[in-house]
């Protein structure tokens, strides 16, 4: 969708998808000597023109920034929607997201 200085937004049809281009991403830029961070959520967003916005993208950016190096931490929601993919997952635990109401149980996809 777009570039945020150091980081970028991206919209997927499945959260699926979505994790194993995280993981994709990952493995790939490691070769480089390059390690990102993943965050990702699933939910209702607003599409604004040619730019997506809302609570569901703010919840994603604060779980990419508690993400480790080289690691796609994933809300609680995505780990459900994708029960049956045979997607392993490490709990990382209840967390505060900054700005955002609850704790919310994260996990890593492993890789």
């Amino acid at each position: 969708m777009k570039t945020l200085g150091d980081g970028c937004l991206a919209t997927f049809d499945g959260p699926a998808r979505a994790i194993r281009c995280g993981r994709a991403i990952a493995d790939a830029v490691r070769s480089l000597g390059l390690e990102v961070r993943i965050g990702l959520h699933s939910g209702e967003v607003e599409l604004m023109e040619e730019d997506v916005g809302g609570i569901a993208v703010h919840i994603a950016a604060r779980i990419g920034a508690l993400a480790a190096a080289g690691e796609v931490l994933v809300s609680n929601t995505v780990k459900d929607l994708v029960a049956g993919s045979g997607i392993p997952f490490v709990d990382r635990g209840a967390k505060h997201l900054k700005g955002i109401c609850d704790e919310w149980r994260l996990f890593a996809a492993a890789p």
